[in-house]
């Protein structure tokens, strides 16, 4: 399942959850600690969506947006149970 995320790096935690209204469409907030240097938030990214639904890091990929904060997930698991955390993470 693909999930759109807008990434808040060099934040004082790690989170994830809230909703982010983009020109694209809503995302799911992800907020990082990790500066955006040498792929480093985008790795906490992955961590911290994977540990947000439950999953192992390799269950969670990078589709678009490595160089900007707007990304595009890939994540694998049981689709309808995903779809549910995914509605309670929004909001």
């Amino acid at each position: 399942m693909k999930i759109a995320v807008r990434v808040r790096p060099g934040a004082m935690a790690d989170a994830v959850g809230g909703r982010w209204d983009g020109p694209r469409g809503p995302a799911l907030l992800v907020s990082v600690r990790a500066r955006a240097v040498e792929g480093a938030a985008n790795a906490a990214v992955l961590t911290a969506v994977a540990a947000a639904f439950g999953l192992r890091w390799a269950d969670v990929g990078l589709v678009t947006g490595a160089r900007g904060r707007d990304k595009v997930l890939e994540i694998a698991g049981d689709e309808p149970a995903l779809r549910a955390r995914l509605a309670a993470l929004l909001g």
